[in-house]
């Protein structure tokens, strides 16, 4: 495929942006290609400056659910905008927007719009703090809830220890109270409430972890955690930034039928805008300002162009009651093709519209299994399926995912690119 222009723009940008990208797996640095410079997408499908086409499976990230520049969405943005970007003041679309995730995810009874997922999570840490009063926070090791300094971190010289910062520029103080457990090891989270129970604010964790690549949960994994946080007074967090409203109607916490007591959102609850949400209990909720002490603000927070998006992608989410088995059909036919092709050189995880290929032949439960991929031959298979249409994360560590957009003709297109490839 022709690169010139992207390769060219990517050189300029070098001057200007760390990197030539502003977020860093952008930089295809992993894989060792060029970044592609995106010019417009639509449906399934993305068009570089080179005038390359591509079948997509990165839907930015996750929240191009229904496809790119979907008609409904689109012009809800436009119209909006036609009134104004933002007035850093209250708006009739954030009450409808608060009232349609409510409606989708009952456990999200109050809830403060906010500008990404990190700022979701920052904010709902820093309620259960306040709620509690107290300090430790539980994280899991692999998984990822955006940069701010406290959950940049990772495990010491063991998994049940405090963490130590994964980042430059984090002050060791910032991260001293984060603890590490491994996701989906029962007896780390519990011998870290044996050891600090009654300093623990919260677990946080991403239901389905989608940042090590995907891997579900085991069963009864998440039943535990509630079950532990309940018993020590502690608060479970659902990071759902990628989960919500992509599992199910009502995120993980409706698939797996588990009720956390704070809940974070991001992406698909924008429809694509710079869009974020953080709620759960009413009583836990009543900690924020100025309701209560626990002081967090933002004055894009909620804008009517990003609220716009939003309520037009809900309302199209609630109106397709097959979504999710159409996703979940397609989600299995990819994971077989994969299976099919590279039989035991590889483990495939895959959930609904989510979905991992793992180049170790070992299962991958956690983010130690993970790490056992041949990163080598990740590479070489992202180069063939980028050289042949089909643009996937630049990381064996993250997600594949696939939309409402993507047609028959898609999947049979991608199935024979995959059956194409030999290591």
């Amino acid at each position: 495929m022709i690169e010139q222009k992207s390769a060219q723009l990517w050189e300029q940008s070098k001057t200007r942006i760390p990197g030539g990208v502003n977020s860093p797996v952008r930089a295809f640095r992993a894989v060792n290609r060029i970044p592609r410079f995106i010019q417009r997408a639509a449906g399934s499908k993305i068009y570089d400056v080179d005038g390359n086409e591509y079948i997509d499976y990165v839907c930015s990230w996750g929240p191009s659910i229904l496809g790119h520049a979907v008609p409904e969405i689109v012009t809800a943005v436009q119209e909006a905008a036609a009134d104004g970007l933002t007035f850093g003041a209250p708006t009739e679309k954030e009450l409808i927007l608060a009232q349609l995730v409510h409606e989708m995810m009952p456990v999200m009874e109050v809830m403060r719009l906010v500008n990404s997922g990190t700022e979701a999570v920052m904010s709902a840490i820093r309620v259960a703090r306040g709620y509690t009063g107290r300090d430790l926070i539980v994280k899991f090791e692999g998984c990822y809830h955006g940069h701010s300094d406290g959950m940049l971190v990772k495990a010491g010289s063991g998994a049940i220890t405090t963490a130590v910062p994964d980042s430059g520029g984090v002050p060791e103080g910032y991260a001293r109270n984060t603890l590490v457990a491994v996701y989906n090891d029962p007896s780390s989270v519990e011998e870290l409430f044996k050891l600090h129970g009654e300093r623990i604010a919260a677990v946080i964790v991403e239901p389905v972890a989608a940042n090590m690549g995907v891997v579900p949960p085991a069963p009864g994994f998440l039943q535990l955690l509630r079950e532990l946080t309940s018993r020590h007074g502690s608060l479970l967090i659902f990071d759902e930034v990628i989960t919500g409203f992509r599992l199910a109607p009502g995120g993980a916490c409706e698939y797996f039928g588990i009720e956390p007591d704070l809940v974070t959102l991001g992406k698909i609850v924008g429809g694509g805008m710079p869009l974020g949400a953080y709620g759960g209990r009413r009583e836990v909720m009543k900690s924020v300002s100025p309701d209560g002490t626990v002081y967090q603000a933002g004055t894009l927070a909620g804008n009517p162009v990003a609220t716009a998006a939003g309520i037009a992608m809900l309302r199209l989410l609630q109106s397709r009651k097959s979504l999710y088995e159409s996703l979940q059909r397609r989600g299995l036919k990819l994971a077989e093709a994969f299976r099919s092709s590279f039989g035991d050189r590889v483990t495939v995880n895959q959930i609904g519209s989510l979905l991992s290929v793992f180049f170790t032949s070992d299962p991958v439960t956690d983010y130690r299994s993970a790490l056992k991929s041949d990163l080598k031959a990740f590479s070489k298979y992202f180069s063939h399926m980028l050289d042949h249409g089909i643009y996937l994360a630049p990381s064996q560590f993250e997600a594949l995912f696939i939309s409402d957009a993507h047609s028959d003709e898609d999947l049979r297109r991608t199935c024979e690119v995959i059956s194409s490839f030999s290591l």
